[in-house]
């Protein structure tokens, strides 16, 4: 069966009619799905007995979502079909043309197709393998909600691209770790559920900045120093991410039609933006996830033998992705492809070279995987100097000093692009995993997405009211 006609079946969002939305409108849109995210991210689960995956913060960050509630399954669908499909298409398994409109409609389609098919394969692994436990009976009801869940994620990622500013994706990642570095900063409600606020010097306080001051009052000289280099290190990050933001190669154009008038066509060194480090992240954040739940489901097969050996023979193959101890893998490929808070255990003097080691490989893993998902990207996306070079054109503009002529302007994109994106992506991987090694007040690689995914939606918004702000200029543009 020809697999476009079941595209043909697949509900989608509606393009808008107008080429250019306006202002308001994006806004509306990126607000009312920005308020939906954080309705469902506190509605829990019915039906729940135990939710084993609470421990996985980390993963909770990067893949924009609160376990246990019913998007527990975040952009992890969407993430995951990305990957298997960029990976099929950049080794050439599948050959999609995605410079023409029926090349991009079949890309699509199939990543569709992926992500429906990773919304009910996860669904079913986190409430069978026990990560999301059901009460007695509830389990098919549970697998349902997470499906529900995730096609609400899916859909509400469809809305924010084409009705309001950029990728929803990014917006759900964004909020998720914008709201956790406030707490992370402020939160006077401790793990044992106690108010630090009304016994200040008894009852040990969450946030830095109130551990920070906790630890003047008590004399505590140990916590005082990692509260202040947690809070350093994000300050730190902050300042080296928005100096690389502003990076950029600037190449000179000129309207043939208009003498006298030029523009530069800005080539940021982050060329493929956050993108690769979230296919990284979130790459590194299944692998230990699933890792997790595997073991989580095949103890009681270990501990009483002769239950379940299925399960522990399955488990035993798939052993090479680590052990894990609430939460944490403390060996095997999820082992060394994380990460541990080296200045944490510096300061406290518990420093290992064993630690060393795996923030070397950490970092080995972020680089190495960020420039290939930065080279897939670009090539998939309609971001490659082809691409480029034809946008252009049809823009009226050429570079100045050359004719305009498609392939010139290709062969001086190329000279950029490729360098850039290759150059960006091993940059931003050196930058998510050595600040993913420092312990700022969440992890360094959900900071790096949150400066970097803000200032990309303030460079959209910004734009967008500059358009709206200048009607002529908008129509100029436009036609």
């Amino acid at each position: 069966m020809d697999l476009r006609k079941i595209f043909d079946f697949i509900p989608e969002v509606r393009k808008p009619d107008e080429k250019k939305l306006g202002f308001n409108v994006k806004l509306k849109w990126t607000l009312i799905i920005l308020v939906s995210f954080f309705v469902l991210a506190n509605i829990s689960l019915f039906g729940l007995s135990h939710n084993a995956l609470e421990r996985f913060e980390y993963l909770a960050i990067i893949l924009g979502t609160d376990f246990g509630s019913i998007i527990s399954l975040g952009i992890g669908p969407i993430v995951m079909a990305s990957i298997i499909l960029q990976l099929l298409t950049g080794s050439g398994i599948l050959n999609i043309d995605t410079a023409t409109v029926e090349g991009k409609r079949f890309f699509g389609g199939l990543q569709k197709l992926l992500v429906f098919f990773f919304i009910v394969f996860e669904a079913m692994v986190y409430v069978l393998m026990q990560g999301l436990q059901a009460m007695p009976g509830l389990a098919p009801l549970l697998i349902f909600q997470l499906i529900l869940g995730g096609l609400a994620i899916f859909y509400m990622s469809e809305v924010c691209e084409k009705w309001g500013f950029g990728s929803g994706v990014s917006l759900f990642i964004g909020a998720g770790v914008s709201w956790r570095i406030f707490t992370s900063a402020l939160q006077f409600v401790n793990q044992q559920g106690r108010n630090c606020l009304l016994d200040f010097k008894g009852t040990p306080c969450s946030g830095k900045i109130l551990v920070m001051i906790q630890s003047i009052i008590n004399k505590y000289p140990i916590e005082f120093v990692s509260a202040l280099g947690a809070i350093l290190a994000t300050i730190l990050i902050f300042l080296i991410v928005v100096w690389a933001q502003s990076l950029k190669v600037e190449l000179p154009l000129s309207y043939g039609r208009i003498r006298g008038y030029g523009v530069k066509w800005p080539l940021s060194f982050f060329y493929a933006s956050v993108i690769p480090v979230i296919l990284c992240a979130a790459l590194v954040a299944n692998i230990q996830l699933f890792g997790g739940i595997i073991e989580n489901a095949a103890a009681p097969c270990f501990i009483e033998e002769g239950v379940c050996t299925g399960m522990a023979k399955f488990a035993s193959h798939l052993g090479f992705l680590g052990h894990f101890v609430e939460g944490q893998p403390i060996s095997g490929l999820a082992f060394w492809m994380g990460s541990t808070n080296l200045l944490e255990l510096f300061i406290r003097g518990g420093f290992m070279f064993r630690y060393l080691l795996q923030g070397f490989t950490h970092i080995l893993f972020f680089v190495f995987f960020c420039t290939i998902f930065s080279i897939f990207w670009v090539k998939t996306s309609g971001m490659d100097s082809k691409a480029q070079a034809h946008k252009i054109v049809s823009s009226g503009l050429q570079v100045a000093g050359f004719r305009q002529d498609e392939r010139i302007l290709e062969s001086i994109l190329d000279r950029y692009i490729m360098p850039l994106t290759v150059m960006g992506g091993a940059a931003i991987g050196l930058l998510a995993a050595s600040t993913d090694l420092l312990g700022a007040l969440v992890s360094g690689t959900a900071i790096l997405l949150v400066i970097m995914i803000m200032f990309q939606f303030y460079q959209n918004i910004a734009q967008q009211h500059q358009m709206d702000m200048a009607p002529a200029m908008k129509k100029f543009m436009q036609g």
